[in-house]
């Protein structure tokens, strides 16, 4: 949509226009990428990569920035170059995913028209408007009287534009305003006047129309007189995304009072006027320290109006800054934000007057008015800054518990502003002339006051062309277009929630806990009855067959007596509607009895809360390894959860068939067979009675293999209850704080090595915090051992792993489940053995890396070992050696930027740890026209397998792809199907359909036979009038699998998937921001079967490992209740946060005996790669902390968010916030 509106607007845009169309937009399961690479051709400035075809920095051409040694280390166009198509004369290498020639040209002509009649709206003279809700009334009025009349005679009603702040206040914060009065159409409001002081905008006037009005004033005016619309151009640039700036006000940013407002600070440190009028007239007030009197209150009355805002032209001799730091560059709310002003006696760096005002630091906007006072009348030099910096350490303190926590990074930000500003007016004051009265900025204190510039996106995908003479209907090998593509495109793909309404259905909405531990004492839903369209409130007491559910049956249905976390399912209403059954769910009031819980890792080991079966893994002396070592190191790592954040929540749709206990549900869910079982369980029906039917999913991530379940079973005993189809799909917040996430772990190592980096022994324990069920978390936990090794040979092994019991959401499968957590402990060490060892850590990496034979710390020997060719690939396509040169130079030449670089290997086993689910069903049936109608147990979450079991199903029959459809995944077509998950979905259903179409060709073979020269339509028909049967299945399991931990020995995994990446940040040591400028990764997977797919999968693997190394971080309360529950608190990467170069290449000639045609599993082994990023963010802060002259190992916990890249970059600044002592104050959140 975004991109529509773009093309309407502006139908030749450049790249620029394009990724600014896209903030705000989140699809972190493309990896972005590929949407950039779609959209670039429309773009009228770019090509190939990114960069104009052929000119400097093009991937063709060879790179001229040095930083960049070309698309594969500077050989462009020479021989060998990736991009010539020939490596040798064996394999041909193509770097064209899709031909743009195939497109279907943009003609604007063919585009629907604007309505006339809302363009000639604003000509006609308006009518005042009434919308009647049943709770809320909206008018608009047309002219500036009658709003004050209404506002007089609603002092309480609230204005609104863009709804942007007051319909999440009513929507997600439960508050409701009965008269809402809309200005937008009132000319007084909209108005944009040019005056002596500056430059007045209406009140309604959106922030797209400000930004465009600073825009032309900023060409226009002599740039002295715009310092502060600059500012303002600056904040704006990461306000919001489009869509918000484009009905968003100026007037409601400022009248919302929000304490971290962008725009606030730049307007009170500006001394910006505000007009107010209500009934008694006008008055203009200055926004200063006394217009917010409290939290989200000002001084304006409630029967006045916020008429107009004028911001001020700046002087001669006045210089303005404004500071922004948030967890997301794009589209997020600020930590801090600042607006900073200094006005100086003419020609001199005397100090006549400063303001500076801080968002984030206190309930309001404040203006730091001591600091101010002491500094007026000082001269611009180191002394000021060091005053200034006490000054405001003192004045700008927060309390240890405040709101928000982050104390120590947001103290340390406000320091951190000051100094960028202060170096900033020190650069202008000398450019201005005032040179010899100021004090020389060292050159390497520059790039401190640099504004954020980002790069166009480059890159380039590399793979395998199918040999020559291959079919041309074989599509095998080739990038075929996902199945679905042009259908999601469009927005015709039909998901669960897009299936039409039944007749007389329901909407469900469930009741949750609020306490994490606690007796239920009385549930009361009377009020709920009083709601219209409320029918019914189902409990514990409805379920019609056993209420105990959850994969170890330690789970219920409905809580009954206890709930064990915030958000433990205790009932459901019913209603007529989504809003009637959500306002009524509202009303029911719960009574409890609290009881003590348990939270965090910390506490259930203080507690010993664990779950029985904990895991060892022994291989070799421990001991003997330890006395044999030169250094033996000891540490610990905490990584935080992540939530799936699938772009579909949990939706079911169940409906009763009226007889026999027959139900059908339509579910958003990875796992049919589990959902059938637990659905039946509940209605206390054998499983024959239920199908559960997928189309597909919005993406899953392992969060709905088990998790879907807990909705399914409320929704089902709910349509058993009532006789009638219900519905439900999970709201964002809903669904963020009932289903669990990533496990989060910790890492205690002790690790023995020799004085060349050489390892012999290592000891770890792993602890994860599994939340108040079983569900997976004994799997996840294994696999994290098994994977405690990364890719290195450790001869002495001792491991333990641990599962907590808290009183958090059960957590759950996540892409990776657990093998990312144990590899980035593993990668902790390792980083901290090579500090010690003083040697470069890719040496270390390698030194220690499996060879081909060894065998791992669970006795499987490593078979078609190929990540030492990753490995060497990466080194030279990513021109390693060259660049680290480079990066070492760019870090001596600057103190408050730093760059890092770091190259990881993965190895990722591939089999479902427990052996009996490595098994696979298919179901082929030939209709007499030769369409071939293709089922099989794996569903389709938007990776493709659909699209690569018609692939292999076109092979195996001979048929083009064209013939062969998957309607959906259902238990009545394949039964007892294993969960799409653990990334074997394509070899296990790949063997299933070859197995079911060789039953169809061989019965087909005497026909052919017969036949020879006949059609496939021919045969099938001879066929059917011979009485040959068209259908068949077909079964696969993986064989020889099985493992036992207690004796060490057997086989866990069928292979392994191998790659690596090399990647390189900046980091901002005075903000702890960081970009990531590129990363190059090679992969082994096998022979693809679809290379656009599996390229996609690496890139949408590693964007969603960015968030979870260095982004996406889960904040809970010490009572255990979640406060990031929507993308508002919780940062997902966004387009802005994939590297800038970006080059991704399959491993040619490595074919995989073990899977489908030679191919490879590709969905999670890609995504610990992502671990480079966090590792070259270590590397920068390590040259950060060189020039504070600290040179030790030192702990960085994952994610790498900027509070802990800016706390760990030990400075001046970070000393004058020392934090305050553990256990003498309540911390707002908890690490859990």
């Amino acid at each position: 949509m975004s991109m529509y509106t773009l093309l309407r607007n502006n139908p030749e845009p450049h790249m620029e226009d394009i990724e600014d169309a896209f903030q705000g937009n989140l699809c972190r399961c493309t990896g972005y990428r590929p949407i950039l690479e779609g959209y670039r051709t429309f773009a009228k400035d770019v090509n190939c990569c990114g960069s104009v075809t052929n000119g400097t920095g093009c991937c063709r051409s060879g790179r001229e920035n040095t930083m960049n040694g070309g698309c594969c280390g500077g050989k462009a166009n020479g021989p060998g170059c990736c991009m010539n198509g020939k490596e040798d004369s064996v394999t041909m290498t193509s770097s064209s995913l899709f031909n743009s020639s195939e497109f279907q040209p943009l003609d604007p002509t063919q585009e629907p028209i604007f309505p006339p009649e809302l363009m000639t709206q604003s000509n006609k003279q308006q009518k005042q408007m009434c919308f009647k809700g049943e709770r809320v009334m909206w008018i608009q009025p047309t002219t500036l009287n009658e709003l004050v009349s209404l506002k007089s005679q609603y002092p309480n009603a609230k204005l609104v534009v863009g709804n942007t702040e007051v319909g999440i206040e009513m929507r997600l914060k439960n508050l409701l305003y009965p008269v809402i009065i809309a200005p937008a159409w009132i000319p007084e409001m909209n108005a944009v006047q040019h005056t002596e002081t500056g430059v007045t905008f209406g009140a309604a006037c959106t922030l797209k129309s400000v930004e465009e009005v600073m825009r032309k004033a900023v060409a226009d005016l002599p740039p002295y007189k715009t310092e502060v619309f600059q500012a303002v151009l600056e904040q704006l640039r990461w306000f919001a995304g489009p869509q918000i700036r484009n009905v968003a006000a100026i007037g409601g940013n400022i009248m919302t009072a929000s304490p971290i407002s962008d725009l606030n600070p730049v307007l009170m440190a500006s001394g910006s006027k505000l007009t107010l009028i209500s009934k008694e007239g006008k008055r203009t007030v200055t926004m200063d320290e006394k217009f917010f009197t409290g939290y989200r209150k000002t001084v304006v009355k409630p029967e006045e109006i916020l008429l107009s805002v004028e911001i001020p032209y700046s002087r001669k001799g006045e210089y303005f800054s404004a500071f922004k730091q948030a967890s997301r560059r794009e589209d997020d709310i600020a930590i801090v934000t600042c607006g900073m002003r200094v006005l100086f006696q003419d020609g001199t760096s005397r100090v006549e007057e400063i303001k500076l005002s801080y968002g984030g630091m206190a309930p309001t906007t404040v203006l730091a008015l001591k600091t101010c006072k002491q500094l007026t009348g000082r001269d611009w030099n180191e002394k000021l800054l060091q005053d200034a910096c006490r000054l405001l350490s003192g004045e700008m303190d927060l309390s240890p518990s405040a709101p928000g926590g982050m104390v120590d990074f947001r103290r340390t930000l406000t320091l951190s502003f000051f100094f960028k500003f202060y170096l900033t007016v020190l650069q202008k004051l000398s450019k201005s002339g005032t040179k010899n009265m100021c004090e020389p900025i060292p050159s390497s204190y520059i790039s401190a006051t640099e504004l954020f510039h980002k790069d166009p996106i480059a890159n380039a995908q590399l793979f395998q062309e199918v040999p020559k003479g291959q079919a041309v209907e074989d599509m095998v090998g080739r990038p075929l277009v996902h199945v679905s593509a042009a259908k999601q495109a469009s927005g015709e793909a039909v998901y669960c929630d897009d299936i039409p309404h039944y007749e007389n259905e329901l909407y469900l909405t469930l009741v949750t806990s609020t306490k994490a531990h606690a007796k239920i004492l009385s549930v009361d839903a009377s009020e709920a009855q009083s709601v219209p369209g409320f029918v019914c409130f189902v409990s514990a007491k409805d379920v019609p067959g056993s209420n105990i559910t959850g994969i170890a049956n330690d789970e219920t249905v409905f809580a009954k007596d206890v709930v064990t976390c915030v958000g433990h399912i205790i009932g459901a209403v019913l209603a007529d509607t989504q809003e009637h059954s959500r306002r009524a769910a509202k009303a029911v009031k719960i009574k409890y009895e609290e009881l003590k819980p348990i939270v965090t890792i910390q506490e259930a080991i203080e507690k010993q809360s664990f779950f029985k079966d904990i895991k060892r893994i022994n291989k070799g002396d421990v001991k003997k390894g330890f006395e044999e070592s030169d250094h033996i190191l000891e540490g610990e790592m905490y990584l935080g959860g992540q939530e799936h954040f699938y772009l579909e929540t949990h939706c079911t749709l169940a409906v009763p068939k009226g007889e026999d206990g027959e139900m059908e549900l339509f579910v958003s869910t990875q796992n049919p067979m589990k959902t059938q079982e637990f659905a039946a369980n509940a209605l206390g029906v054998p499983s024959n009675r239920v199908v559960v039917r997928v189309k597909r999913m919005g993406g899953g991530f392992g969060g709905k293999e088990t998790r879907s379940t807990i909705l399914t079973s409320v929704v089902a005993v709910a349509a058993f209850k009532t006789g009638r189809a219900v519905r439900c799909m999970l709201d964002r917040d809903e669904d963020m704080l009932i289903s669990g996430g990533r496990h989060p772990f910790l890492g205690r190592y002790k690790v023995g090595f020799m004085k060349n980096g050489k390892i012999k022994s290592l000891e770890v324990s792993y602890y994860s915090n599994g939340g108040n069920s079983v569900d997976l978390s004994h799997g996840v936990m294994d696999r994290a051992l098994l994977h405690l090794d990364n890719s290195y040979n450790i001869p002495n092994v001792s491991g333990v792993g641990i599962v907590c019991k808290t009183n958090l959401p059960s957590n759950t499968a996540f892409r990776g489940f657990g093998g990312p957590q144990g590899m980035m402990i593993a990668e902790c060490w390792m980083s901290d053995l090579a500090q010690k060892c003083g040697l470069p850590p890719e040496e270390v990496r390698k030194l220690n890396l499996y060879h081909e034979g060894d065998t791992t710390h669970f006795n499987q020997k490593l078979e078609g070992f190929t990540l030492q060719r990753c490995w060497d690939e990466c080194l030279s396509s990513s021109s390693y050696h060259a660049r680290k040169k480079l990066i070492e130079e760019f870090n001596k030449q600057n103190r408050w930027k730093k760059r890092g670089m770091c190259i990881i290997p993965t190895k990722f086993g591939i089999s479902f740890t427990v052996p009996f689910l490595n098994q696979a069903g298919a179901l082929v049936h030939v209709y007499t026209d030769g369409s071939v109608l293709l089922t099989h147990g794996g569903t389709e979450m938007g990776q493709g397998l659909h699209t690569k079991m018609i692939q292999v199903a076109s092979r195996s029959l001979g048929v083009p792809t064209s013939k062969i459809y998957i309607s959906e995944t259902s238990t009545n077509t394949v039964p007892n199907t294993s969960p799409t998950a653990a990334s074997v979905s394509a070899d296990i259903n790949g063997m299933a359909v070859h197995n079911a179409c060789q039953t169809i060709l061989k019965r087909l073979e005497p026909i052919k036979q017969a036949n020879p020269k006949g059609s496939w339509e021919d045969w099938i028909k001879t066929a059917y009038e011979s009485c040959v049967s068209l259908s068949a299945t077909g079964f696969y399991r993986i064989p020889d699998l099985g493992y036992n931990f207690e004796k060490n020995e057997g086989k866990p995994f069928c292979y392994f998937s191998y790659g690596v990446a090399c990647s390189e940040v900046e980091i901002d040591c005075l903000t702890g921001d960081h970009k990531n400028i590129r990363t190059d990764i090679v992969m082994d997977v096998g022979t693809s079967l679809n290379p656009a797919i599996d390229i996609g999968q690496i890139e949408g693997a590693f964007v969603q490992g960015i968030g979870l190394f260095t982004m996406e971080e889960l904040r809970y309360s010490p009572e255990g209740n979640l406060y990031t529950r929507g993308p508002g608190m919780y940062k997902i990467p966004a387009f802005g946060d994939i590297p800038t170069e970006f080059y991704v290449s399959l491993l040619r000639d490595c074919p995989n005996s073990k899977a489908v045609y030679s191919s490879k599993a590709v969905g999670e082994p890609p995504l610990f790669l992502s671990a480079s990023v966090f590792y070259a963010i270590k590397d920068a802060i390590y040259s950060a902390r060189k020039d504070s002259g600290l040179t030790e190992a030192f702990r960085l916990d994952s994610p790498a968010t900027p509070e802990r890249i800016r706390n760990a970059c030990v400075d001046v600044f970070t000393k004058m916030c020392p934090s305050a002592e553990p256990g003498t104050f309540k911390p707002w959140c908890v690490r859990v």
